[in-house]
C-alpha cells in the first residue's frame, strides 16, 4: 500500500507535461516528402572529448541529421558529459537510443522509447518502462514510442543476449512485416529494425521493403551496413532513416560517404 501510495502521489502532484514532438514531426515529414535522413551511432563507452571534437566537426560537415547516443552496454557513467559536450560543439539534433532505463540524460533533445516487440520478454516490452516512466517523463525530453525489432545478423549480439531473445530470422520477411504492422497499430511511432553491432549479415532490402510498403511510420533501419552502397539501397526500398555506429567507429571518413549516399536518394513526387 506504502508504494501504491508514493506512485499516486508523484502523478496527482507533478506538474503538468505537455509532450514534446518537434523531432517526430520533421520525421514524418521527411517521410512525406521522401526524404532520407542519416544518423551517426555514438557508444559513450567508446569515446573520449578529442574523439566528439573530431567525430562532431566530420559531422557536421557531412550534414548528418541526427546524433544517437547510447548502446546496450553503457558501463561508463559520463552519458550526460558525453551529450552536453556534443551539445557544445553543433546543432544536429542528439536522440538517446538507450539500452536500460538508467541511459537517459535531460541535456539531449529526445529519447527513442524502445519496446522489444520482436521478443517475447515482459521487462522489455513494458516491464522497465513502468520503472522508468516517473524519471523519463521528468526529464523533459521529447520521448518517441519506437517498436524494435532485432533481425538475425549471423552473429551474436549484446541485445539478443541481454534480452534472452530470438532475432527475427534474416530470411523471415513476413514475421518482420507482421511485428512492424502489430507495433504500430500498437501505437508505436518509430519502427527500428536493427540487425546489431557488428552484424556480418545486414537488413536485406526485401526485408525493409515488405515492411516499408505495410506501414506508415518513419522505418529505421541498422546493424551491419559498412558499405554507402548499402545505405543507398536501403533507402531505395524504403528505410527512410540510416543508422551507422560501428562502421565509422572503425573509419570515421565514412561519415561523409554514407551521408552523400543516403542524402542522394531521389525524392518522390
Amino acid at each position: 500500500m506504502g508504494n501504491t501510495g508514493s506512485f499516486s502521489h508523484f502523478c496527482m502532484y507533478q506538474p503538468q507535461y505537455r509532450m514534446k514532438s518537434a523531432i517526430y514531426n520533421g520525421l514524418v515529414q521527411k517521410k512525406k516528402q521522401g526524404k532520407k535522413s542519416f544518423a551517426v551511432l555514438i557508444d559513450p563507452d567508446k569515446v573520449n572529448t578529442s574523439l566528439l571534437d573530431e567525430l562532431t566537426e566530420l559531422c557536421t560537415a557531412a550534414k548528418v541529421d541526427y546524433l544517437l547516443v547510447g548502446g546496450s552496454l553503457v558501463i561508463s557513467n559520463h552519458l550526460d558529459e558525453c551529450v552536453q559536450h556534443i551539445k557544445q560543439n553543433c546543432d544536429i539534433p542528439v536522440i538517446l537510443f538507450p539500452g536500460s532505463p538508467s541511459q537517459v540524460s535531460k541535456y539531449a533533445d529526445a529519447l527513442l522509447y524502445l519496446s522489444l516487440i520482436s521478443g517475447r520478454n515482459p521487462e522489455l516490452l513494458i516491464g522497465q518502462h513502468v520503472v522508468s516512466a516517473p524519471f523519463v517523463k521528468q526529464s523533459g525530453l521529447e520521448i518517441m514510442p519506437t517498436g524494435y525489432i532485432v533481425i538475425d545478423g549471423g552473429a551474436p549480439t549484446t541485445v539478443s543476449y541481454i534480452s534472452n531473445a530470438t532475432p527475427v530470422p534474416h530470411d523471415k520477411n513476413e514475421i518482420a512485416m507482421c511485428t512492424a504492422m502489430a507495433g504500430e497499430m500498437l501505437g508505436m511511432k518509430l519502427i527500428y529494425m536493427d540487425s546489431g553491432s557488428g552484424a556480418k549479415r545486414p537488413i536485406t532490402e526485401s526485408m525493409i521493403k515488405i515492411v516499408a510498403d505495410n506501414i506508415e511510420a518513419p522505418l529505421i533501419i541498422g546493424g551491419g551496413i559498412v558499405q554507402p552502397e548499402k545505405a543507398y539501397l536501403n533507402c531505395k526500398a524504403g528505410a527512410d532513416v540510416i543508422v551507422v555506429g560501428n562502421a565509422i567507429e572503425k573509419d570515421a571518413s565514412l561519415i561523409k560517404e554514407m551521408s552523400d549516399a543516403v542524402h542522394s536518394v531521389p525524392v518522390k513526387i
